[in-house]
């Protein structure tokens, strides 16, 4: 009688079917975690708010303790964002056109996240970024290019100003941004200009930034101080000069033909 109950079992079968069972349910876990932040999604759905959150749905809140003894529990309610946009149609997922300056207003490519207002800071609680005025365990090596003292000119070839500093990163060894200082026709000042979103040209003793105009870099989003930036300021700062891409000039929003 034993063996007619065992002889038809396969342990590999069953096996393998427990592991499929255990690979749904991880799946599931994984996507329900996913959508502690962002979630509810809110739409607009033939002019009438929706909010949505699919399946699985969001899970209980969770609290976490952070680093420096603050805590933060996910996921939480926050308040709907306006946007300084309107819909060019009345369908939904129209394309939607600007209502006041794209670039400050966080539209389209110069949208940005509301992250903490606060340096993101290494191990032994300095700021990750700083310039190498601050950051002086730092250098440029001897073979590469060292932008500092060159003038940055923008996308219409007018110069802006020149390179002050270098800000690096202490995590991950490389230049984040450049700081500006920029002509008193400008609007005198500091800012920060991110280092992928310019082209040195050493021969010529240049910083080139097609993605701004001359008369835009007086409204680059500013620091509070003058030796650190925070996680909010990065976001707006690198929107900025995203945003310029499309935004700059009305002649880049349109077709390519």
């Amino acid at each position: 009688m034993d063996y007619l109950l065992t002889s038809s079992i396969d342990l590999a079968e069953i096996l393998f079917t427990l592991f499929w069972i255990f690979f749904a349910f991880l799946v599931l876990y994984l996507h329900r975690e996913s959508k502690r932040e962002g979630y509810p999604l809110q739409a607009d759905r033939f002019g009438r708010p929706a909010s949505i959150e699919g399946f699985p749905g969001v899970p209980k809140p969770k609290t976490y303790h952070l680093r420096d003894g603050s805590t933060v529990s996910l996921p939480r309610a926050e308040p709907a964002e306006s946007v300084a946009a309107v819909a060019t149609a009345g369908f939904p997922g129209a394309p939607l056109e600007p209502t006041g300056n794209p670039m400050l207003d966080g539209v389209g490519l110069a949208a940005w996240c509301d992250r903490a207002d606060h340096p993101d800071m290494t191990m032994r609680g300095l700021p990750q970024i700083a310039p190498l005025r601050i950051a002086d365990d730092y250098h440029v090596e001897s073979r590469d290019v060292d932008p500092r003292g060159m003038n940055v000119v923008a996308a219409d070839n007018y110069v802006v100003g020149k390179i002050r500093d270098l800000w690096v990163d202490r995590i991950e060894p490389q230049i984040r941004y450049m700081e500006i200082s920029l002509d008193d026709r400008i609007g005198g000042g500091n800012v920060l200009l991110p280092y992928y979103f310019c082209r040195i040209n050493a021969g010529r003793g240049e910083v080139k930034v097609s993605s701004l105009m001359s008369d835009q870099f007086s409204a680059v989003p500013k620091t509070k101080h003058p030796d650190q930036v925070t996680l909010l300021e990065e976001d707006k700062i690198c929107a900025y000069y995203a945003g310029g891409k499309l935004y700059a000039e009305p002649s880049r929003t349109e077709p390519i033909l």
